[in-house]
């Protein structure tokens, strides 16, 4: 399937979404890895990983014009080493999805709605949101993916290690629509609290969730 979904934003944000759909051959033939990504596709042994990683490849190549180079600082957070434009990375089994903004930080999450949440719900869902899920379990479930996907792009976005997800960030009460905005707070460990308003969009079964500076 290739190329699934694509936003370009008045903030000079892009969001796009590719479908793995491809074999691992079939996606080293539309893109280029330069060698040094080619080495480290040969460690990762996890066949899922090594298309996901591939796919964003992909979408870099459909992005940018000019060859780029993608790294990884020691806390996992993916950087351009060749240019300023800052972005995020997320992915399914189904899609990887790239989020950019040309000098603002970012951070973006995907999850599908098919994923058991009764993990997410015990591990990091705090009592103030536990108050405003719903009993209907339709709604519910995409309220917690919402809530986690809120919280992994704002896990990327501030880029700190060992975050707390029920101490350090707290997913402010919504409606769950097709897409829209989630208020939500993240606490830091001096004590200083900063405010947040993040956008999601579901897409086919999924959710994603995103965040630019």
């Amino acid at each position: 399937m290739g190329l699934y979904y694509q936003e370009q934003f008045k903030n000079g944000a892009q969001i796009v979404v590719w479908e793995i759909t491809e074999t691992e051959e079939q996606l080293k033939e539309i893109c280029t890895l330069p060698n040094e990504e080619e080495e480290e596709l040969s460690y990762i042994t996890n066949p899922q990983r090594r298309l996901e990683r591939l796919a964003v490849r992909a979408i870099l190549q459909h992005i940018f014009q000019e060859k780029v180079y993608l790294g990884y600082h020691e806390n996992g957070r993916p950087f351009l080493q060749n240019s300023i434009i800052e972005l995020s990375i997320a992915h399914t089994r189904r899609f990887a999805c790239v989020l950019t903004h040309p000098e603002n930080n970012v951070g973006v999450d995907i999850e599908s709605l098919g994923r058991n949440f009764s993990a997410v719900e015990k591990k990091a869902v705090r009592e103030s949101e536990m108050d405003f899920l719903s009993e209907k379990p339709e709604v519910r479930r995409l309220q917690l993916a919402l809530i986690w996907c809120v919280k992994e792009a704002l896990f990327k976005y501030m880029s700190q290690p060992d975050v707390d997800y029920v101490e350090q960030i707290e997913v402010e009460r919504f409606t769950p629509r097709e897409s829209g905005e989630i208020d939500a707070c993240f606490y830091q460990r001096d004590g200083l609290e900063e405010s947040f308003t993040l956008e999601y969009k579901t897409l086919d079964d999924h959710v994603i969730v995103w965040l630019v500076g």
